[in-house]
């Protein structure tokens, strides 16, 4: 097996998940369906999703020395994610308490083990031979800039996906290469409360610092602005939504995998929406990512 050239750095959750019909109202108590848990949190997720569409990835960051951090470990090396920057600490695994109906989540994480992925345990020997790095904003986001810094120094390209939602120093928006809000993400970004144009948006966020922006829009595609800084809108897969849970890092991951196979960002965003639009379609994280196979039959299907 030949060695990684993408690195997920990021959280690693156990996602437990109550299905409801639709999510309450706030001080409200409903009666929900079925319980399952998922191997979660989204730099793993985005490490599967990886892993699955054909990329050689490893990931960086911590879980705890209970039995959900050997259920989250296992999940991420049965999925062939390498997993010698996964370490081990004192104390809890990452959890998610995620409610899902109507086409829809609330998510409310805690973090654990998590906030161990600090600047200091940042090796730069782990970037060696890395041609993409992936982030986003669970874990401390002194590791997020640090994990930037390093990308940066082998010549990586850096993808944000800066969720959850938090203001963002400008010196770590000058790194990314690419980064990939959602709406409410972009809005949080802007200091704005509801989505204007996303072509104009796209601009407002490539401003911010980041050399390209990926703005993903759920059912209404995605706006794709690069270094032409002329905005493409790629819609999306028109599918039966189970569960939006992971849909965000199956793009994400998928992305990557196209980027570094040398497809032009239009088209990676393509190849990643085939495989967002896949993972909507089934219950939980990790278990909802596309294989190549099935995201290729997609793409051949839709041209």
């Amino acid at each position: 097996m030949s060695a990684p050239d993408i690195l997920v750095a990021g959280s690693a959750n156990m996602d437990l998940v109550v299905f409801v019909g639709r999510l309450p109202a706030p001080g409200e108590t409903l009666l929900g369906g079925d319980f399952q848990s998922f191997a979660g949190g989204k730099g793993a997720n985005q490490a599967v999703a990886v892993a699955r569409a054909g990329g050689k990835v490893a990931f960086l960051g911590r879980v705890g020395n209970d039995i959900f951090g050997a259920r989250l470990r296992k999940g991420l090396e049965d999925n062939r994610v390498d997993t010698h920057l996964l370490g081990e600490v004192d104390g809890a695994s990452g959890v998610a308490i995620i409610m899902s109906g109507g086409g829809n989540n609330m998510i409310v994480v805690a973090s654990g083990a998590n906030d161990a992925v600090t600047a200091d345990v940042i090796d730069a020997g782990a970037f060696k031979g890395i041609r993409f790095v992936l982030a986003q904003l669970e874990t401390p986001l002194a590791g997020v800039i640090e994990i930037a810094r390093q990308a940066r120094a082998v010549g990586a390209t850096f993808i944000l996906d800066p969720a959850p939602a938090r203001d963002l120093p400008r010196e770590l928006l000058a790194m990314v290469d690419w980064l990939t809000p959602n709406e409410s993400e972009a809005c949080g970004l802007l200091g704005i409360k509801s989505l204007g144009d996303p072509a104009q948006m796209a601009r407002q966020l490539k401003a911010l610092g980041p050399r390209g922006v990926i703005l993903k829009m759920g059912g209404q595609g995605a706006v794709l602005l690069g270094d032409d800084d002329v905005p493409v809108v790629i819609p999306a897969h028109k599918v039966v939504v189970a569960d939006t849970t992971a849909a965000g890092d199956a793009f994400n991951g998928a992305f990557a995998v196209a980027l570094s196979e040398g497809q032009p960002p239009d088209e990676a965003v393509r190849f990643a929406m085939v495989a967002a639009a896949i993972s909507v379609t089934r219950q939980g994280a990790q278990p909802a990512m596309a294989s190549r196979a099935e995201i290729d039959a997609m793409m051949v299907g839709h041209r």
